[in-house]
């Protein structure tokens, strides 16, 4: 037999929690051919010994909705083993759009993903108004890795609604039919369900709530109807966690997807203080799942991280009116100014300006931010934090954070711990990650450009839970399985996620004893010379996507095997 790639002597990770075993791997045409012991030759061999052949890795929650039609790499996703990801998420996105209601998303995506508006305004080509036709722009373009889409909740609503919807008017008949009829059409073309999300800080630029924000209970239903009509998807979900907890609304939820008989993946967010409320939510996953439903909680392995620093969106003095008399000059004279007596003291004694995006605030809660170092720690010991330093020091935490905001030139990274941070640990993630219910997400790929850098999570998962930690450590295969089959289950992509003949050449070779995360650099590759945060990771010695390899010992190659994945997928033949 002759090869496109064989893969020799690796250790062979299945995707599916099987025991590694050394074997090769061989690739034709873009699928898996043969595992075991491979004779023949091939176009192109990779000596995997002493290394970890995998599935590519596939993350059901990102926003690389723009990015994937202005770029051709999804990074930071591709540099972290991410073959697949899933866009849409939160409801929010940019189909189908009216010319006329431009702004409208643009207003939504810059509030809610923090995507500078500039930005938009400069990448989005905007050569589509339906979501057939965003699916056909995203089909017509070359990229690294391949990407699915939701139908995105609050785009349909002002679609449909237009200026009522915007102003989260309630839906007539007509609406509701409507959007049922367009659900019905996205599915039809390829979306692998909807997405919406009551989520309270999720708000537009101007501050307002999203259109999806407190959409009733027969709205969701159209649109789960419309899946339904259309063969089935997934339903995904951001509860809103501070009104109430979460029984209220995902209650209904629950419930309309019963009746379409959908499953729903939604967020789960476990606190870092106070009485936990995410057993609430378990419980009912636990209630409707015996009822013969098919729901799964999305919980990230580590803190969600808001990032703090002088050149990123969100830092302590932010909303300071002494600090943004000096906001916009450039890094180093800032830094400068800073650094003189009479400034540090001016903008220590002065108090934010009200108003401000909720996450902002964040960026004060000094028991629950870190000194971000490289490597990176996401499991830091409390003693570290911002308010015991300062303590140490005998100064106030402000004090503290302004100082080391000034560290490396003004380049240092704070970590705000936002959540799973439950006990000063990671324990509570690491369990709920063990259920068969609970599915790893959101680390928000091509979103929160100024302010979280989390999309390098299955690097943090492998390194730090599957090979440091040494409390509740998980074996490599099943935090590969974390990162394959589990995920591609619930997004319905069935011809991936593992190593089998037949399925999808999407795979990684990695150095387990050498994979390395760094910390977040911020760069300015977006249009219009856009800041984001991006970080990369040493050890992936190759990734591979449908037989190409777009990465070889963490540099990018020129390959651009991605395509758009229409739909579900099923186990091959």
């Amino acid at each position: 037999m002759s090869y496109d790639l064989v893969i020799r002597r690796g250790t062979i990770v299945d995707g599916l929690g099987g025991a590694p075993y050394v074997g090769d791997v061989a690739v034709s045409n873009g699928v898996i051919a043969t595992v075991g012991c491979v004779d023949g030759d091939a176009a192109r061999v990779i000596d995997a010994a002493g290394l970890l052949i995998t599935p590519g890795f596939v993350d059901l929650h990102t926003h690389y909705d723009g990015q994937a039609i202005w770029s051709e790499r999804m990074t930071p996703s591709s540099a972290h083993g991410v073959t697949t990801v899933v866009m849409g998420n939160c409801g929010v996105g940019f189909a189908p759009c009216r010319a006329g209601d431009h702004d409208v998303l643009v207003d939504v995506m810059a509030g809610v993903e923090d995507i500078p508006g500039v930005v938009m305004a400069d990448g989005l080509a905007w050569d589509w108004e339906t979501f057939p036709e965003y699916m056909d722009a995203l089909d017509a373009r070359k990229r690294d890795i391949d990407v699915a889409a939701f139908l995105p909740h609050s785009p349909l609503r002002v679609y449909v609604m237009g200026q009522r919807g915007v102003d989260r008017a309630p839906a007539t008949d007509d609406d509701l039919a409507r959007m049922r009829a367009l659900a019905a059409e996205a599915i039809e073309v390829g979306a692998l369900g909807v997405a919406s999300s009551r989520l309270a800080i999720h708000r537009t630029e101007r501050g307002a709530p999203i259109p999806s924000y407190d959409a009733a209970r027969d709205e969701i239903a159209a649109l789960a109807s419309g899946v339904a009509d259309a063969g089935g998807g997934l339903i995904q979900f951001v509860p809103d966690i501070p009104a109430g907890g979460y029984e209220p609304v995902l209650q209904q939820v629950f419930e309309v997807a019963q009746d379409a008989g959908l499953p729903v993946t939604f967020t789960l967010v476990v606190g870092n203080t106070g009485d936990p409320i995410w057993p609430e939510a378990i419980a009912m996953v636990e209630k409707f799942n015996a009822a013969g439903s098919d729901i799964s909680a999305q919980v990230f392995p580590r803190p969600v991280g808001l990032m703090i620093g002088l050149e990123l969106t969100a830092n302590p003095f932010v909303l300071y009116p002494s600090y943004r008399e000096i906001a916009g000059l450039p890094l180093a004279e800032r830094v400068a100014q800073m650094r003189k007596p009479e400034v540090r003291a001016r903008i220590l004694a002065d108090k934010p300006s009200p108003g401000g995006h909720p996450l902002l605030y964040m960026a004060q809660a000094w028991e629950w931010i870190f000194p971000l170092d490289d490597p990176p720690n996401y499991e830091p010991d409390r003693s570290t934090s911002i308010l015991a330093r300062a303590k140490a020091r005998g100064v106030r935490p402000v004090e503290e954070a302004y100082d080391r905001l000034l560290d490396d030139d003004g380049h240092a990274i704070l970590l705000g711990a936002m959540a799973n941070f439950e006990g000063n640990s990671l324990d509570t993630a690491g369990n709920l990650l063990r259920r068969d219910d609970v599915v790893l997400g959101l680390g928000d790929g091509g979103a929160h450009y100024g302010m979280i850098c989390d999309a390098s999570f299955p690097t943090f998962l492998l390194a730090h839970w599957a090979r440091d930690r040494a409390r509740g450590r998980f074996s490599v295969a099943e935090a590969v399985e974390q990162l394959t089959s589990v995920p591609a289950r619930v997004a319905g992509l069935l011809d991936r996620g593992r190593i089998a003949p037949g399925y999808k050449a999407d795979l990684n070779v990695i150095d387990h004893a050498a994979l390395t995360l760094h910390r977040p650099v911020v760069t300015y590759d977006l249009p219009a010379g856009g800041r984001r945060l991006d970080q990369t990771a040493d050890g992936y010695v190759a990734t591979i996507v449908s037989g190409e390899v777009i990465a070889e010992n963490d540099v990018p190659t020129s390959a651009r095997p991605g395509r758009l994945v229409r739909g579900r997928q099923g186990v091959p033949a």
